[in-house]
């Protein structure tokens, strides 16, 4: 089972990019997209135009049009879904979770798409951003507790290491490179998730995932890996491949987000 997560920064914009062009053709099984920035019929058509038709789609979008927005589109069909991040009101209708269980080889996978807030130290922005984080944690806690099959994926707007960050002395203090944001990640991966690009990677510098789209940060590399495939353990320890889809030139991108794809042999 491929799984490829990819912020598309506007699903339509990434479809005029040739973003759905490459997802086509690293022929995944399962797709997990935050960011879409579209209605039902909206991003069913863009899909469909970009060689998914026929696919199942879960999308919570948001309710404010033009923000947030994520799915998961799999060849298999789902026989559960949850649109909303569960037990907390307040996160209803935000469009930033949505999970999807899929029948693949004989098993149930749960298959999740989240996109955390960007947030802003010290704001109200922030202190949203630590609410989602806090309710994601309950879930995640949950899912782990059923010894089941699940990969959560997405933009959780955290760099969790210096390694993950190329100017972390610049970004000391600020959203997303937190050490309240981290500690999130820190119990998560102490309460049996794993980070499968990093385990696969090791202890280097990124694969980073994100660039601004400003000055040379893309050519010079200087980047986040903010974007991550969590798995539990079943899972994760059926990992055969990860590997980030850089594009090899600023003029190929297609969003300011490179794809995360990791193979589970399930």
């Amino acid at each position: 089972m491929r799984v490829i997560t990819a912020n598309v920064n506007g699903i339509r914009a990434a479809a005029r990019r040739g973003g759905l062009d490459w997802l086509r053709d690293a022929d995944p099984d399962v797709l997990c997209l935050q960011e879409v920035r579209a209605s039902d019929d909206q991003l069913a058509a863009a899909l469909a135009e970009g060689g998914f038709d026929g696919w199942h789609l879960a999308h919570a979008r948001c309710s404010t049009p033009g923000r947030a927005g994520v799915a998961v589109v799999s060849r298999a069909p789902h026989s559960r879904l949850r649109v909303e991040l569960p037990g907390s009101e307040e996160f209803a209708s935000c469009g930033r979770w949505v999970e999807a269980d899929l029948e693949v080889g004989g098993r149930t996978v749960t298959v999740v798409s989240v996109y955390v807030h960007t947030g802003e130290a010290a704001t109200e922005r922030q202190e949203e951003k630590f609410r989602f984080l806090e309710a994601m944690t309950v879930r995640l806690a949950e899912l782990a507790d059923q010894d089941a099959h699940v990969v959560v994926s997405g933009d959780l707007n955290v760099a969790h290491r210096q390694a993950d960050l190329k100017n972390w002395k610049g970004n000391i203090g600020k959203a997303g490179f937190l050490p309240e944001e981290q500690a999130y990640l820190d119990k998560w991966l102490a309460d049996s998730w794993v980070d499968v690009t990093r385990r696969a990677a090791g202890d280097v510098a990124g694969p980073y995932t994100w660039w601004s789209w400003r000055g040379k940060a893309f050519d010079n590399d200087a980047g986040w890996r903010i974007d991550y495939q969590l798995a539990t353990a079943p899972v994760a320890d059926r990992v055969t491949r990860t590997f980030v889809g850089r594009a090899d030139t600023y003029a190929e991108r297609w969003s300011d987000h490179a794809a995360v794809v990791a193979d589970y042999d399930l």
